[in-house]
């Protein structure tokens, strides 16, 4: 089956079970809200943005008015519904959710945490989208060097740190930089995930990428000033 077939399956499994736990739980029941939640990810991976986000701000503002602004479930809607905003190029509405959940993930699960930490590289993603570089950057440094302590240096977040870092320093014209850390995941992950997980093919190809930008910058003529 496709990945698309998948996820069309996924989909249509959590539709059904969202319908009958709202029959048989009732709408607020935080299972049906899991639910609905599951359902608006799946969407995601259809490409389905706009209905993904229509439901992940419906279950956002159910999971706030049933089980509190502070509540972990309720994070995780906000972060599905920013990541689902990004989806749909907003990037500033998206980059404000993923700032405040970061900063209740601090408070409330602490700064090691692996889903605060995802939430550092998910407000980098959106910073990026907006343009501004050296912040995600900066984020994305430091996401990957708690990350590389905290889960360990082959963990697969970890190694998308280092992904994402690769990209971000190519959005700041650092391509030889970008370079080498794109040499270094693809190692990894030929090394961890093996040489056909869709995530090292993705890395081959962004390694690839990278040294062809590289070849058309050494290869760029030189324009010389007359006086």
């Amino acid at each position: 089956m496709s990945g698309l077939g998948a996820f069309q399956e996924a989909a249509d499994l959590h539709r059904r079970t969202l319908a009958d736990r709202e029959r048989v739980l009732g709408p607020d029941h935080p299972d049906s809200l899991t639910s609905r939640n599951s359902l608006a990810t799946t969407l995601e991976g259809l490409g389905a943005f706009e209905e993904a986000a229509d439901l992940h701000r419906r279950t956002l503002a159910d999971r706030e008015r049933v089980l509190g602004p502070g509540h972990p479930d309720t994070f995780i809607s906000r972060s599905n519904l920013a990541n689902a905003l990004s989806g749909l190029g907003a990037f500033e509405e998206a980059a404000n959710l993923h700032r405040r959940t970061l900063a209740d993930r601090e408070r409330a699960l602490g700064p090691d945490h692996p889903r605060t930490l995802n939430s550092r590289s998910n407000l980098a993603n959106a910073l990026s989208g907006l343009g501004r570089f050296e912040e995600a950057a900066d984020l994305h440094r430091r996401t990957l060097a708690d990350r590389e302590r905290v889960l360990g240096p082959d963990h697969p977040d970890t190694l998308s740190s280092g992904s994402r870092l690769a990209h971000v320093l190519s959005g700041l014209d650092r391509l030889q930089e970008a370079a080498e850390l794109h040499r270094r995941t693809l190692a990894d992950r030929e090394r961890v995930l093996g040489p056909d997980h869709p995530h090292t093919v993705t890395s081959r190809d962004d390694l690839a990428s990278a040294q062809a930008a590289l070849t058309r910058r050494t290869r760029r003529p030189r324009r010389w000033r007359t006086s």
